[in-house]
Parts: structure tokens; sequence; C-alpha cells
């Protein structure tokens, strides 16, 4: 039997409007919904990404961080 998916926490999270509007595009594509959009992700967040380019893109991402708040 297949196991309930049941959407158990929720919690407050600050997104750059570039990233929101990314996550509704892949929810709309994948005919989810944002909650349901980002448990798929992180549930197979390995499989979903290429470690090296995580690695690479984070690094970017950090050092434009202060510059970007």
């Amino acid at each position: 039997m297949p196991k309930r998916f049941r959407l158990t926490r929720r919690f407050p999270v600050a997104m750059t409007e570039e990233g929101y509007r990314r996550l509704r595009r892949f929810a709309a594509e994948a005919g989810l919904e944002e909650g349901e959009a980002l448990s798929f992700l992180f549930e197979h967040f390995d499989s979903v990404t290429d470690h090296e380019k995580l690695v690479h893109r984070m690094r970017l991402f950090q050092a434009e961080l202060e510059e970007r708040r």
C-alpha cells in the first residue's frame, strides 16, 4: 500500500522573488502545489542534483550574498 502524502511541517521561509518564481514554475510544470514540489525536491535531493555543480553554484551564491542583502 502506498504511503499517504501528508504535509506535516510548516515553517516560515524567506525566498528571493526569483527563487519563488522558479519554484512556482517548477510546481506548475509538475502539476504540484509549492509545498509538494519542495517536499519532492528535498526527499529526492541527491538524485536531482549534480554534487559538483551544486558546490560550485553554492560558492557563487555565497560570494554574492552580502551584496544582495
